[in-house]
């Protein structure tokens, strides 16, 4: 990512501290952290005041920061601990009124600024940095497009080996491997693959189960690219073509993606998006079967803002990534999802994935 997006994303926060009248904001939570400075290592705390910007970490990264970070950020490497060196940099720099991420520090933690009051004020400030991270600019929506389209392309390459016989777990094996020799930094989540009645369970953990002919399979993964997540979900049938059942539940599951993808766009809330997925479903009789929500934000994280969801009454921005997974369940018989990623715009919904939800048989 280029610096000097890290130095406007650092100027919004300033320009916040203003609004709410605080002196400085403590960012402890590691994908905000890189979200401001590029730091991608595992233990470190940014302090944003009006005057700059500091990155506390310790002796591991002292290499890693100076190609990671820019000149404007001041860094700091830390002997012993942490939370201590931060809060006496608050201390010796005279800030007064404090935000912190309350929804990421501990509870120990925040005892310990307790602690420290003193005549100081701590303010908790719950998902200030996540609020900007809804919305992308044009160099992250292009890396979330890479991911996605890396991921479908390992896909493709596994599924033609797919057949019965097989465990899920050695299909999620091979789908993992070809991930990483495509240039997949990591997996966002555990691989999901389940199959037959299995498939029922929405976040079925992979197992050892053989697939049997006739069955549904259901694979649920993603790919990272610069540290940003990309999931998707095909299901498939392998063995036979589909019967009458499996053909109707598909084609519903289908019917509710499309209309979300043909009618999502940015400025609607989470509720409005998800009820045009929803609304198919229910109107034909299948309500119950889909107890998730529609979808999720997608970023550094797998699951971020904005929710797709029956409970988020907030439009969506302009340049939100999120999901588009309808899913139906039935226990003891199987079930359906597909899940596409795309960016939102005035105009519509941006399909950053393949967008390959035809019903696949694997004969």
């Amino acid at each position: 990512m280029n610096p000097e997006r890290h130095r406007i994303r650092r100027a919004r926060v300033c320009e916040r501290l203003e609004q709410e009248h605080l002196d400085a904001f403590l960012v402890a939570h590691l994908p905000n952290i890189r979200y401001l400075t590029g730091f991608t290592g595992s233990a470190g705390t940014v302090a944003i005041t009006r005057e700059g910007c500091a990155l506390l970490t310790d002796f591991r990264y002292r290499e890693q920061v100076e190609t990671e970070v820019d000149r404007s950020v001041h860094v700091e490497i830390v002997q012993g601990d942490l939370v201590t060196k931060v809060l006496e940099r608050l201390d010796s720099s005279g800030c007064r009124r404090i935000g912190f991420e309350d929804h990421v520090v501990s509870a120990r933690d925040a005892a310990r600024y307790d602690d420290r009051k003193g005549h100081r004020e701590f303010v908790g400030c719950t998902d200030w940095i996540e609020r900007l991270r809804w919305s992308k600019d044009g160099d992250e929506v292009k890396v979330l497009r890479a991911a996605a389209r890396l991921a479908g392309e390992a896909l493709e390459a596994v599924i033609h080996r797919v057949a019965v016989g097989m465990r899920e777990i050695d299909i999620a094996a091979d789908l993992e491997s070809e991930l990483r020799r495509r240039g997949s930094e990591w997996h966002p989540f555990e691989t999901i693959v389940a199959s037959g009645p299995r498939s029922a369970l929405p976040h079925a953990r992979t197992s050892e189960r053989t697939i049997a002919r006739g069955d549904w399979l259901l694979v649920d993964f993603g790919a990272r690219v610069e540290g940003y997540c990309a999931d998707i979900t095909r299901t498939f049938v392998v063995g036979r073509p589909a019967d009458d059942r499996q053909r109707a539940m598909y084609e519903l599951t289908r019917d509710a993606h499309s209309r979300a993808l043909g009618l999502m766009k940015a400025g609607m809330t989470g509720k409005e998006a998800d009820d045009l997925a929803r609304r198919v479903i229910e109107s034909r009789g299948f309500g119950d079967a889909f107890g998730h929500s529609l979808g999720h934000g997608l970023g550094l994280e797998v699951h971020e803002g904005p929710r797709v969801s029956t409970s988020n009454e907030v439009p969506m921005p302009v340049g939100s990534v999120v999901t588009i997974e309808p899913g139906v369940y039935f226990p003891g018989w199987g079930g359906v999802r597909i899940e596409d990623d795309v960016h939102l715009t005035d105009e519509g919904a941006d399909l950053l994935s393949d967008g390959r939800t035809e019903l696949r048989e694997i004969i």
